[in-house]
């Protein structure tokens, strides 16, 4: 692939605003074209930042290089099917699809044209997750918490699909064994789907990870907390910092943890840059995130059916 990139974006609702923002003003990038129905959402893209906007997905692949896919879920499986038929190396926002089947499908495609395909797992690239990697030896138990105000977007999905799917991934990462079995809750307050839940899962190590996530709760969160055999983690990745609690001669030491803060969607999309320029594995790859998506999907089941 050439120096330059040509990027594009697929969506122009929030999170394709927020791309857009960023790929703007990366580095061998020549953000080049914007796709959308909402031509008004589109032509604000246009407008700030010079872009064409594509009359179809066609015109779009003739545009661009790689794209950025921030469409609603439901349209994900379709819309990268094409692309990755096109030629063009995705970005995809999570989850991945609506579909395990689906998911595979995609990874399946993109291996067999040698094509990057990145899922959009942000909390990947905060910084505080580097920084607990390298203190992490084998955890035991992780606790997470994702809470944030009603969001009146992606409520399509319940929020086991729309925020508890962050921490699944970074737990799958963070554990590598086999999940052996699930315990879960969740009730819709607002939505069709739940709201709220709760997931236990143990995995075939002996760890256990206890996950909870709100979309209707009055302030946002997003914690994480890892207990190992010579420590215990405790970092913020909203404010992207972190302390580690260590057992030294009879006495428990705190200390904080140092992190370099940064913007993890500007590192996400440099990152997916440049694995598009070289050939090189995502940090986040097709087949990771649809792991997270089946586990989520399980997750989800067991609710509807303790409701049922």
């Amino acid at each position: 692939m050439s120096e330059t990139v040509r990027v594009g974006v697929v969506g122009a609702g929030s999170i394709g605003k927020n791309h857009a923002r960023i790929y703007a003003k990366l580095e061998h990038v020549n953000f080049s074209a914007v796709l959308d129905i909402d031509t008004k959402a589109a032509a604000s893209i246009r407008d700030a930042y010079g872009v064409q906007i594509a009359a179809s997905l066609e015109e779009f692949a003739e545009m661009i290089d790689v794209a950025t896919i921030a469409t609603p879920t439901s349209t994900h499986f379709e819309i990268g099917r094409k692309l990755l038929e096109l030629g063009k190396h995705l970005l995809v926002e999570k989850p991945i699809t609506d579909d395990p089947k689906h998911a595979q499908d995609l990874v399946r495609l993109a291996k067999d044209r040698a094509l990057i395909l990145q899922v959009g797992h942000v909390e990947r690239f905060n910084p505080i997750l580097s920084a607990l990697e390298t203190l992490l030896t084998k955890p035991r138990f992780i606790e997470a918490h994702r809470l944030s105000p009603y969001p009146f977007r992606s409520v399509e999905i319940g929020v086991v699909l729309d925020l508890m799917i962050h921490d699944l991934e970074i737990i799958l990462h963070l554990v590598r064994s086999p999940v052996k079995n699930i315990d879960a809750v969740g009730v819709p307050v607002l939505s069709k789907g739940e709201d709220i839940a709760n997931a236990r899962i143990r995995f075939e190590n002996g760890c256990v990870a206890n996950v909870t996530a709100s979309r209707i709760s009055p302030e946002k969160m997003r914690k994480i907390r890892v207990f190992q055999e010579d420590a215990y983690l405790s970092l913020d990745y909203q404010s992207q910092a972190g302390e580690v609690y260590r057992l030294v001669d009879g006495r428990i030491l705190r200390q904080p943890v140092e992190i370099e803060k940064d913007e993890p969607l500007k590192l996400e999309l440099e990152s997916f840059v440049e694995c598009s320029r070289r050939g090189s594995q995502p940090v986040v790859s097709g087949s990771e995130a649809a792991a997270a998506l089946e586990l989520a999907m399980v997750i989800t089941e067991i609710i509807k059916e303790s409701a049922a």
